[in-house]
């Protein structure tokens, strides 16, 4: 059963900023538990909406130099579209494990796992019903909504009951503000991430505007992947190479050059890598609109995705519009990819009494 607080239009400060007010609505049912979707408004005319289905966010308004106010991110009009086979976990939060784990399989302390196989003979975002297909608990805290939910133990084959919460927070400097916390009875792999698709030109934009945006990503190196995307356990740097991002890069001068047709690579953090900071990841620019995204982390790596794996039809989201391929990108912070079966790789693995915290701060705002 939903918990819902709701606590309309009540200041909370934050510093010398007010946060957004939070209003909440119900958003249809998915096998008869309801949806509620919740719209974080802030004074900068900025406003972002995230549903208790997959702890999704479905839209972020914001202005561009002029005025304009456009909806950023990919995704569907209505529940329909989020529960559909088509969805390729447009804004949602991932679990329990994002990315893959080669071959479905894990050794923990002596024992192995086998977890759901949903990609060839490996597993993608938490296996064939992984968290962003779930119905979440949510509460308004404050200026914060925070979703909960229990993944009981064995679910989609990992072990140990987990606890999880994902808070939202918006504030009035541009901030998107997700805090990702779990707790579990058991050793077991954990690495969640957002999985948001953005085009700052507007979501129904394509690749006729993606192409114009500008990256910077703080990687230094990069985990290199075999054919199927699993991680070969070597870790490269990016000098003198197409993943060398770290100078401003027009996406449209060198996407047609990365193996695959496009960028879906885990990206490295500079060591040594500090999960107690917020440490900057990246920074894309659309020139035209002006519009800006910087993103933070405590996580060690991103994987930068350019929408490759689209139907020839495309998809059909928000107000109509068909997304194609290469119809927005999307910055993913995370651990590596396949973490729990890598001994060089940052540990994935949370045991009891631990907590597991991952923070991310997605930063709007426009170009002077």
């Amino acid at each position: 059963m939903l918990r819902l607080l709701v606590l309309l239009a009540l200041p909370f400060w934050l510093g010398t900023s007010m946060a957004a007010t939070i209003t909440a609505t119900t958003w249809g049912s998915v096998n008869g538990q309801q949806i509620q979707k919740f719209t974080l408004r802030n004074r900068a005319s900025q406003e972002v909406d995230v549903i208790t289905y997959g702890a999704t966010v479905t839209a972020i308004r914001t202005p561009d130099k002029e005025g304009n106010i456009a909806d950023v991110v990919l995704g569907f009009d209505n529940i329909e579209g989020y529960t559909s086979a088509s969805n390729p976990y447009f804004g949602a939060t991932i679990g329990r494990v994002a990315n893959r784990i080669g071959k479905a399989t894990f050794v923990l302390d002596g024992q192995r796992y086998n977890v759901s196989k949903n990609i060839g003979e490996d597993s993608l975002h938490g296996g064939t019903r992984g968290w962003s297909f779930k119905v979440w608990d949510a509460i308004i805290d404050c200026d914060r909504v925070v979703m909960t939910l229990v993944s009981p133990d064995g679910d989609e084959g990992y072990p140990g009951s987990v606890t999880t919460t994902v808070s939202f927070q918006l504030s009035d400097d541009g901030e998107l503000r997700m805090e990702m916390k779990a707790k579990s009875v058991k050793a077991t792999p954990i690495n969640l991430t957002n999985h948001g698709y953005f085009n700052l030109a507007g979501h129904a934009t394509n690749a006729a505007e993606l192409y114009k945006h500008v990256f910077i990503l703080n990687a230094d190196r990069w985990t290199v992947t075999d054919s199927g995307s699993i991680p070969t356990g070597e870790i490269r740097s990016v000098e003198n190479s197409i993943m060398d991002l770290r100078k401003p890069t027009i996406l449209g001068d060198v996407i047609d050059k990365v193996p695959g047709g496009g960028y879906d690579y885990n990206f490295c953090l500079p060591e040594p890598h500090d999960h107690r900071k917020r440490n900057f990841v990246g920074k894309v620019v659309h020139p035209a609109s002006g519009r800006r995204l910087e993103v933070y982390s405590n996580q060690p790596g991103v994987q930068l995705y350019t929408t490759n794996s689209v139907p020839e039809s495309g998809i059909v989201g928000k107000n109509g519009a068909r997304y194609s391929r290469h119809a927005a990108f999307c910055l993913e912070t995370q651990n590596y990819p396949d973490a729990v079966n890598h001994r060089n790789f940052p540990n994935s693995v949370l045991r009891p009494g631990d907590i597991y915290n991952h923070i991310v701060v997605y930063k709007f705002g426009v170009e002077n």
